[in-house]
């Protein structure tokens, strides 16, 4: 299977070619654990999800490591504020990530590594890079000498006499340039803070996940990831001072994801105009704030509006209602009758031909809305069978299984966890109503059919009898 992957390094689709046949390894920066993370947080966490998800549907053992910095300014200011120390601050928000991106249905990373569990290694980093001519000693902080590396500005694919420095570059007289960025912090009066060979302090923020990239996956990582905020200056000082110390390649493919707009405006503190998804998930299906995040591919912008989210909706109320019909069928059919073999053809060769349509397109840069496409022309074509006359549970199962095959990859269905226990208590429940109307018991008929309507059960009679799904 040919996966095409968007290479930023290149600027052009490029053929995946792993290091090693049959495996992929992936690096996704993650969150500073300061605060609960917003959409802007999530979509890259859904998106590179949903990658990894599909490496491992085309059949590659799959390395996926997400970091997260544990101390940095932010970290430190927000612990002073509220009279906490740094590991305190980070331990609540590394809990509120794994809980919050759970809700979205992100499957844990093979890794999660932390910034203040590998000193050592980000020592060691830096050392090698003084050692090397890379970076030098100034007033107890650590710089990288940019000019140092010649190829400086080759992701972002700026000049180095024109680049715009970001925020976390610090502009200082103890520099030789003002290119020049932190690799180590001295430590202020009263900050957490670490010993060195340049003094007590911490690491800066670039470093950090160089020196833990190459601890897991070594000098050279398959697919480095993140969201188009951190091409520059982040990613491309992670090329800088890893290529420096190794002589190879950082990744051999880089992928960024766009931006969120908030109503069209840019998602910023100044405007007060931040999601977070932890209160999203309060009031929105996660499987909607997923659907939403994947109806549009990933490196184009991405509009949240009130509408935008209403739509996700009910695309994903669809295709769980067609999920739900087919689990309603294949229980009430009977498997000994069973159509023969040629009245299947044209329904095996229509789901084999959305299947392939569903790869075609995740093969070509993860095309997640043409992908969607495709999962929606397999609920038009369960629903067809389904109102036919030529109905088994061989052709419910075979619709079934292309479906949980294309959701294993997006992620759209309903959460089950839990679910039987209610399952089974809500079609107990339905039983009772039908023998309490049978029995012309109206007030327990109707009793039990407020219960499930407070619980956001709806009630559907079919030529099957009654079936039931969630509001």
């Amino acid at each position: 299977m040919s996966i095409k992957i968007y290479n930023s390094m290149s600027r052009s689709k490029e053929e995946f070619r792993p290091q090693q046949p049959g495996k992929a390894s992936i690096y996704v920066c993650g969150p500073t654990v300061y605060d609960y993370i917003h959409i802007g947080n999530a979509r890259p966490a859904i998106f590179f999800d949903v990658v990894r998800r599909y490496m491992e549907y085309a059949g590659y053992e799959v390395q996926y490591v997400v970091n997260f910095t544990d101390v940095d300014d932010k970290l430190i200011r927000r612990a002073a504020e509220i009279g906490s120390t740094v590991p305190d601050v980070s331990a609540r928000f590394i809990d509120a990530f794994h809980s919050d991106t759970a809700a979205l249905g992100v499957r844990e990373a093979s890794l999660n590594p932390r910034v203040t569990e590998h000193l050592p290694e980000i020592i060691d980093f830096i050392s090698g890079l003084v050692a090397g001519g890379h970076a030098y000693a100034s007033e107890g902080d650590v710089y990288f000498r940019t000019s140092s590396f010649k190829d400086y500005g080759k992701l972002s694919h700026q000049n180095i006499e024109e680049l715009q420095f970001g925020i976390r570059v610090e502009v200082d007289d103890r520099k030789e340039s003002a290119g020049d960025f932190v690799l180590w912090k001295g430590a202020k009066p009263g900050e957490i803070s670490w010993d060195s060979p340049w003094g007590p302090g911490r690491p800066g923020w670039h470093i950090e996940c160089s020196a833990m990239a190459r601890k897991y996956l070594g000098d050279t990582i398959d697919i480095h990831g993140g969201g188009t905020d951190l091409q520059f200056p982040h990613h491309e000082c992670e090329v800088a001072q890893s290529e420096s110390l190794t002589g190879k390649p950082l990744a051999n493919y880089w992928m960024h994801n766009g931006y969120i707009n908030i109503d069209n405006e840019k998602m910023s503190k100044s405007l007060g105009n931040g999601i977070t998804v932890h209160e999203l998930v309060k009031r929105v299906k996660p499987e909607a704030i997923r659907y939403f995040m994947l109806a549009a591919h990933y490196r184009g912008p991405l509009n949240f509006s009130d509408d935008a989210i209403a739509q996700a909706e009910n695309s994903v109320e669809r295709i769980n209602n067609f999920a739900g019909n087919l689990k309603h069928r294949l229980a009430a059919a009977d498997l000994a009758e069973a159509l023969e073999d040629g009245q299947h053809e044209e329904l095996q060769e229509k789901v084999a031909g959305i299947e392939r349509l569903f790869q075609a397109k995740m093969n070509d840069d993860f095309n997640t809305p043409d992908a969607i496409t495709a999962l929606f022309e397999l609920v038009m074509a369960g629903n067809q069978y389904m109102q036919g006359k030529s109905v088994d549970a061989r052709g419910l199962s075979l619709l079934q299984d292309a479906l949980r095959c294309m959701d294993d990859v997006l992620g759209l269905l309903y959460a089950q966890e839990g679910d039987e226990l209610l399952d089974e208590e809500i079609d107990r429940l339905i039983e009772e109503r039908t023998e309490a109307r049978m029995a012309k018991n109206w007030a327990r008929a109707d009793e039990i059919r407020d219960l499930l309507a407070e619980r956001n059960i709806v009630l559907e009679d079919t030529p099957q009898g009654i079936r039931w799904r969630r509001k």
